[in-house]
């Protein structure tokens, strides 16, 4: 006997009127596109606060004490960097300084904060391969280099423009891709120690001088086959204790747990993730459920005919996956275009990650089956009898 194929009823019960599935489709992509941005702009808060340590060519990180954030501007005594170099398994150690200082738009005239990084040319500090291939650059007096991902209130700062840097004449000589920061305020300008010098040393009465002789981060560099954990430990026993030694996965681990902590930014977007997820359940119950409500006599015929409760609920959940999917795919590519426009609009670096992807993914799919299982609760408990009363 010839097996008959199960009707797809899910699938035709949202396809039979394309225009509504066409704006159900619309409601779950936009509780997805919610989701994306609140959650977005949280990792990107937290991701741009340590893409400057993670692109630091170091094992080991020292800092001051008093320096519990990169807003913090403490420096320590750069001989701690010599006494460091003494242990067995370092290779090399780099001082890297930090300054924040008044940018001058060539354009409009206008000031803007920028984080300063200056290091010696000579010194591999950064992983930018932009950086290492223009460091000959910046042996020139007053000269920098400008981050391409820096706020565009700072004017056009491409290879020859001339203006002013802490109130002195400055040209710069290259770029290189980062990103802005809470720290680096409108964005991030490299230079030599040398050219530090001659823009700090002497702020005046309102400013501490800066010297060669204070870091602000020391990188300690091993050996390959060093163990960067062990070494750090020696460190923390052997150093005087106004130096705090971290490795540098440690290092970056401690600025994640200060902005997670420390700061309403996690509960804010995590709130406001919350609530999209409550206003997708909402959007996606109403869909279902006028679903339902469209085909009672449908749903109550089958009850009539001996379907049980269950395969009804199979129906329902089965429209909340359908919806899951295809509402997700507008809802992640909408989102990948304003990651995009958001990053270069204001320098943060949003990532859309594949474990980020699949998260949203989940929770766009626990969403629909909230609301499936919600909306099908009514069409369970109704008596046939009472449709065709």
């Amino acid at each position: 006997m010839r097996r008959f194929r199960r009707i797809p009823l899910a699938w035709l019960n949202l396809t039979h009127n394309r225009r509504k599935l066409v704006t159900s489709l619309g409601g779950v992509a936009f509780a997805v596109l919610l989701m994306f941005l609140f959650s977005g702009f949280q990792n990107a808060l937290y991701d741009s606060q340590v893409q400057l340590l993670t692109r630091l060519n170091a094992d080991i990180v020292l800092v001051s004490k008093l320096k519990y954030t990169m807003f913090v501007p403490e420096s320590f005594a750069r001989r701690r960097l010599y006494q460091a170099q003494a242990f067995d398994g370092v290779v090399d150690a780099y001082p890297l300084y930090t300054a924040d200082a008044d940018w001058k738009n060539a354009e409009t005239r206008k000031t803007r904060g920028v984080r300063v990084l200056a290091f010696n040319p000579t010194d591999p500090v950064f992983l930018l391969p932009e950086v290492q291939e223009q460091v000959d650059k910046l042996l020139m007096p007053d000269t920098v280099m400008v981050d391409l991902k820096a706020r565009a209130e700072l004017g056009p700062t491409t290879p020859g423009v001339q203006t002013e840097l802490a109130e002195r004449r400055v040209t710069v000589v290259g770029n290189y891709t980062m990103g802005t920061d809470f720290a680096s305020q409108n964005g991030n300008v490299i230079m030599s120690d040398q050219n530090f010098l001659r823009y700090f040393a002497d702020r005046g009465p309102e400013e501490d001088p800066r010297s060669l002789g204070t870091v602000d981060i020391g990188l300690i560099k091993i050996s390959p086959d060093a163990d960067a954990n062990a070494i750090a430990q020696a460190m923390r026993q052997r150093l005087p204790k106004d130096v705090v030694i971290y490795t540098k996965q440690e290092f970056v681990n401690q600025e994640l747990t200060y902005w997670r902590e420390n700061t309403q930014i996690g509960f804010v977007f995590t709130l406001l993730t919350s609530t999209s997820f409550i206003v997708g359940i909402i959007l996606v119950y109403q869909i279902l459920y006028t679903d339902v409500a469209d085909h009672w006599a449908e749903y109550a015929t089958l009850k009539a005919m001996g379907y049980k409760n269950i395969f009804l609920l199979g129906v329902v959940l089965q429209e909340a996956i359908i919806l899951s999917v295809l509402g997700f795919i507008p809802g992640f590519c909408i989102s990948s275009l304003l990651y995009s426009a958001a990053t270069n609009v204001t320098g943060l670096l949003m990532q859309m990650t594949v474990n980020r992807v699949l998260t949203m993914f989940l929770l766009t799919f626990g969403m629909c089956l909230v609301s499936g299982m919600i909306a099908v609760r009514k069409v369970q408990a109704t008596d046939p009898a009472e449709v065709f009363g």
